[in-house]
């Protein structure tokens, strides 16, 4: 596991691969995806989902905290056809209006919306990027689920293999990872994963909240990055398991929502 996370050329392929096969059809039950597109990824990092929109021939923009992981991006693209359809913004999502960025058909966020501080706030805030008829796909690892606190990037390799632990108080989690040996700096980078981890009744919520209505959602047994990663095959849930939130919540591996802002 440690070894992928380091092959970030890797990662960004796997990234790709996924968006292309699972997440595009995904979303066209509801959106053609077209050169007319516009697609904004917020948390793009090294901007590997955008790859087959851009392959589309799609506008797209990424925006991304991570200065480093922005600079990797524009290497990879560096070559691509239509390189000169992708922006790249090293910025605080909170920073940039919608006026300076417009607004988009189509907002993703794969594996980002569990690391977000706040989300009630932040789903608030980025509707503000969406057309009316716009769509937002959210892929995300809900908290609940066997390593929904990411730990499988452990360096010790029981840690990294050992399931729900993350859901231990604070005080237990902590020692249960420094004593095998993980580094200070690991922890407390799993410990602000434990603090913005989010279920899927609280996402639920925050959209209720926030006016989202939810076109289409699917809860995965195993997740379709899981493919790429370690060769399964995606499964969604049986209806009565997904209907069953005290089970759903523990087994669901990823969930993948396509969701648009309600009109009054």
């Amino acid at each position: 596991m440690q070894k992928r996370h380091k092959n970030r050329q890797q990662y960004f392929e796997e990234q790709g691969y996924t968006t292309k096969k699972y997440v595009i059809p995904f979303i066209e039950e509801f959106l053609s995806i077209n050169t007319q597109t516009t697609v904004l990824e917020i948390g793009c990092g090294e901007g590997g989902n955008l790859t087959p929109f851009l392959d589309i021939g799609c506008k797209a923009v990424g925006v991304d905290l991570n200065g480093v992981q922005l600079e990797r991006a524009a290497g990879f693209f560096s070559e691509h056809p239509k390189k000169e359809n992708l922006q790249l913004i090293h910025q605080d999502i909170y920073k940039v209006s919608p006026q300076e960025l417009g607004e988009f058909d189509l907002i993703i966020m794969r594996d980002v919306i569990e690391h977000i501080p706040n989300q009630e706030k932040f789903m608030g805030y980025v509707k503000q990027f969406l057309k009316k008829e716009g769509k937002f796909f959210l892929g995300f690892p809900p908290w609940q689920m066997p390593f929904g606190g990411h730990q499988q990037g452990c360096k010790n390799k029981l840690l990294s293999k050992l399931p729900y632990y993350h859901l231990l108080p604070n005080p237990i989690y902590k020692a249960m990872l420094k004593g095998g040996g993980e580094t200070d700096s690991k922890i407390a980078s799993l410990l602000n994963t434990k603090s913005t981890g989010i279920s899927i009744d609280r996402f639920q919520r925050i959209l209720k909240a926030e006016n989202y209505h939810i076109d289409k959602v699917v809860f995965y047994l195993f997740n379709p990055n899981y493919e790429i990663k370690f060769g399964l095959t995606p499964r969604k849930q049986l209806g009565l398991l997904s209907s069953i939130p005290v089970l759903r919540n523990f087994v669901t591996t990823c969930g993948y929502y396509l969701i648009s802002k309600t009109h009054n």
